[in-house]
């Protein structure tokens, strides 16, 4: 299927690894040109020398002002097809070991940022009466996943804002839609390995197959098979699909409206 993305411009964040990168070479491979965005200068100029006629970089916190600034001064008056929100997630924690602090970091890691730059982009978009507008949350919105209480708390709230943003905008020619993984094979998910052998007392190899065997295809995902289901949510193929949460998780959740 041709999604007719040559050419279209993307803004990806967090696009040195994980989905972020997986997504942004998905996008390249289509022919698209991208603006990437993640803290590590090194690792972006890496994919911008790879790829140097279809890859603009700014390196920052993306939830940060200044870095939303900088990213909006790079694209300029140029016309926007989509933008991939994603960034890193909170650590994991049992609610009896968070402090106030934690929650106030993980409102402005997991919600603030992704409400301020829609806010920043959603005139450009009205503007065009066209935009893509994707967000990489996780599975914990659609069942809790254990030790993931900020996670599984504040991910909910981007659930709310962008279904309810996606209703008020839906005759503009805009959408909204997110995407909640599962256990993929990511190093986000390596670290949950090292927490669980941690509280656990077993290996990391052991923590693992513990997480792949709760998906009923017993393994992690691939963030490249994810991205593939991305980047047509980014394209013009997928107008008729607005506010929606749609999990990416081998069988793990098990609710009827998973």
């Amino acid at each position: 299927m041709d999604l007719k993305l040559e050419g279209k411009l993307f803004v990806v964040t967090g696009a040195t690894s994980g989905f972020g990168k997986a997504i942004a070479i998905t996008l390249i491979d289509e022919g698209a040109h991208v603006i990437l965005n993640a803290r590590g200068e090194e690792k972006l100029n890496k994919l911008k020398s790879a790829y140097p006629d279809q890859v603009e970089t700014v390196a920052g916190d993306i939830t940060t002002d200044t870095t939303m600034s900088e990213i909006i001064c790079t694209l300029g008056l140029r016309r926007l097809d989509g933008v991939l929100m994603n960034a890193g997630g909170p650590p994991a924690k049992s609610f009896v070991a968070t402090e106030m602090d934690d929650w106030d970091d993980s409102y402005a890691s997991i919600l603030r940022w992704k409400v301020k730059f829609t806010k920043i982009l959603l005139d450009k978009f009205v503007d065009q009466q066209y935009g893509r507008i994707l967000y990489i949350e996780s599975v914990s919105v659609k069942q809790p996943v254990e030790n993931l209480v900020l996670s599984n708390s504040l991910r909910l709230a981007v659930v709310g804002f962008v279904k309810t943003l996606s209703q008020e905008i839906a005759d503009q020619g805009i959408t909204l839609n997110i995407l909640a993984p599962g256990y993929h094979a990511t190093p986000a998910m390596e670290r949950l390995f090292s927490h669980k052998s941690m509280l656990l007392g077993i290996t990391p190899a052991e923590a693992r197959q513990q997480y792949e065997s709760e998906t009923k295809m017993s393994k992690l995902g691939n963030p490249e098979n994810l991205a593939s289901l991305a980047i047509w949510l980014l394209s013009e193929k997928s107008s008729f699909i607005t506010g929606q949460t749609i999990s990416v998780d081998g069988g793990l959740v098990k609710g009827t409206m998973g």
